[in-house]
């Protein structure tokens, strides 16, 4: 096992440390960094550090579209500049159509005043990105450190390790993943939906440019996107039915460019080159609480989202900010941070807004399924009035953006 230790004080209490972080990827390790830099002693636990980042390596197949709100913890961070200047891709604009009736969104950043929309970046990126500066800020990191089991006693939580070891803290965060082992030592429950569908994804050249410019098109199967590139080339995600999706992972390179270009309308002309191909469940999933004694979840553990508004990381983000400033402002009323009401209040608000973003984003996935003609042509004569509906599509764009 591999440890730093997170502080002098952390030492001198005998090892109860403020705050445990199990799960170290972009969200786990961002909270570990965040909490770390505020001042608490902090140790983050994972079954395994991350690969290195290599630019010389292909683009990894999982990006991610960081929002304003995003790029703003990172650069809290002291991350951002390495990931910027590594491979991040800015888009200034945004298209989504519909396949049914053509009725089309168009968002650019120069409306409100800003250089770009957001950044696609992938994840392996930002997760090496996160963990090189775990040190430095004084993480003390568990690797490998597999958690077989938590009990809380009158002034801490106990994480018993897989290896016989274990680590106390006033204060544990699940971000352990959609399939949260410590939500379901504690207890918490889920609600949601399977999609039955998959995500496709790959990288392709095309023969138009992609404009700095995120393409989204939505077709009876489920949406298509394709995310631009550093490199000039495009990230797809294309949500398909689960057979559908294996067929389309069946075929040979110019079957499928044949049929993303047909999917796609050819919006960026003709598919000339792909990637391997990969793809992954969809669902949505929500946690029926936030924290359980002193327990937090974030999060994929906390909440699982379609990727259709590609905001699922975006949220994680989010919760961390949170999660960080109430604990620093009831450190400074002076109250315990893992007292009930303090997590509770992280809970209460982080819950309530991943719900509703939730929520919309599957509600936004139904009207799309609408089939019949009425039903279509109200849906398109709806998109139409929002695209001339200027200071309501700013106000999306802004809720989008975090902001």
């Amino acid at each position: 096992m591999s440890t730093t230790y997170a502080s002098e004080s952390a030492r001198r209490r005998g090892g109860l440390l403020d705050v445990a972080v199990v799960g170290g990827g972009m969200v786990g390790a961002a909270t570990a960094l965040a909490l770390a830099k505020a001042g608490f002693s902090t140790a983050l636990i994972d079954l395994r550090e991350p690969s290195r980042w290599d630019a010389s390596a292909e683009v990894d197949l999982r990006v991610v579209g960081l929002a304003p709100s995003s790029v703003r913890l990172l650069d809290e961070l002291g991350v951002w500049p390495v990931i910027r200047d590594a491979r991040a891709s800015g888009y200034a604009r945004m298209c989504v159509w519909d396949s049914e009736n053509g009725a089309t969104l168009h968002f650019d950043a120069a409306d409100e005043g800003r250089d770009v929309l957001g950044f696609i970046v992938e994840n392996s990126l930002v997760q090496s990105a996160l963990w090189d500066a775990l040190d430095a800020a004084g993480v003390r990191r568990v690797v490998p450190g597999e958690v077989s089991g938590y009990s809380v006693r009158e002034d801490r939580a106990v994480l018993e390790l897989a290896d016989g070891q274990t680590a106390s803290a006033r204060v544990v965060v699940a971000a352990d993943g959609s399939q949260s082992p410590l939500r379901g030592m504690v207890g918490i429950g889920t609600r949601g939906r399977d999609y039955a569908q998959r995500g496709v994804v790959a990288h392709v050249r095309t023969q138009l440019p992609h404009q700095a410019t995120a393409w989204q098109r939505f077709m009876p199967g489920g949406p298509l996107a394709f995310l631009p590139l550093a490199d000039g080339r495009s990230s797809i995600v294309w949500s398909l039915p689960d057979a559908e999706a294996a067929r389309v992972l069946a075929l040979d390179d110019e079957a499928f460019c044949q049929a993303l270009g047909v999917a796609s309308d050819f919006r960026l002309g003709p598919i000339e080159a792909t990637t391997a191909r990969a793809a992954f469940p969809l669902k949505l999933q929500l946690a029926d609480r936030y924290e359980e004694g002193r327990l937090v979840l974030l999060g994929d553990a906390a909440h699982a989202v379609h990727p259709l508004a590609g905001q699922g990381v975006n949220l994680g983000f989010r919760d961390v900010t949170e999660l960080r400033d109430v604990l620093v402002a009831a450190r400074e009323a002076g109250s315990d941070i893992a007292a009930s009401h303090v997590l509770r209040r992280y809970a209460r608000r982080r819950r309530s807004a991943d719900t509703l973003d939730a929520l919309s984003f599957d509600a936004l996935g139904r009207v799309y399924d609408w089939r019949a003609a009425p039903l279509v042509a109200a849906r398109g004569l709806g998109v139409r009035l929002l695209e001339k509906a200027t200071p309501l599509k700013r106000l999306l764009g802004r809720h989008a953006a975090g902001l």
